[in-house]
């Protein structure tokens, strides 16, 4: 190999060793392997909720674990298996609270936490909170379907041994950017209303429609009948 093929490949591999440290550095890690069996039990509490929680939030934190038994954001030095079960004294149990500020003395803009009890570097137990919405000046909003599945994914994270990342596009990030703003209870208390007025506006553009295609055959046959009476 020539002197400056030669060069070219160290600075890739200099740069590739770069990028791969940085990477790792950007996360931290509370442990490497916090729990000492497979599976992961968890229990999602989906009975004792608060007034504006909405039945598919459960199904949040079910795609939330799905993504870190698939490798999550790379980030994990051991694969996680988890075992949903009906018992509050899973490894891992997950509840929601209205607003985390009222209910926990939570500081403002945390949507989210995880509470694990630790002994040496080994989890016994996890307690994940999330809240069903926040204060944005006076007035309370609801959160989506997409924000409570990524502050799931987050919140998860930390279960599975992870802290904070640097990087803003890492699910570890600490902060969340709001994906969408559809109450998920109110979309389906109005659901029917939206459905029927759809149907009420489809009726009557098909109404008006056949009027009028019906209004213009008779029109051509008038100006036939006219056309032809002069002749």
């Amino acid at each position: 190999m020539k002197k400056p093929a030669k060069k070219i490949l160290f600075v890739l591999l200099a740069i590739m060793i770069l990028f791969t440290g940085t990477s790792l550095a950007n996360i931290e890690k509370i442990s490497d392997d916090p729990w000492e069996h497979s599976p992961i039990t968890v229990y999602i509490d989906d009975k004792d909720t608060p007034e504006h929680y909405s039945p598919t939030y459960r199904e949040q934190v079910e795609i939330a674990l799905d993504y870190w038994e698939k490798g999550g954001n790379g980030a994990l030095s051991y694969q996680p298996v988890f075992r949903i079960i009906d018992n509050p004294d899973a490894d891992i149990n997950v509840r929601w609270v209205e607003n985390l500020e009222k209910v926990e003395g939570a500081d403002e803009g945390v949507a989210g936490y995880c509470r694990p009890t630790i002994t040496g570097n080994k989890y016994l137990h996890a307690e994940i909170v999330l809240e069903v919405g926040n204060y944005q000046g006076f007035s309370w909003v609801q959160y989506g379907d997409a924000n409570m599945q990524e502050v799931s994914k987050h919140e998860v994270g930390h279960a599975l041994g992870l802290g904070h990342s640097t990087d803003r596009s890492d699910i570890m990030y600490p902060s969340y950017e709001q994906r969408d703003n559809i109450n998920p209870l109110l979309l389906k208390s109005t659901l029917p209303y939206l459905i029927g007025a759809l149907i009420v506006i489809v009726t009557i553009i098909g109404y008006h429609g056949i009027g009028w295609r019906k209004m213009r055959k008779q029109r051509k046959q008038i100006e036939k009948d006219v056309f032809e009476s002069k002749k």
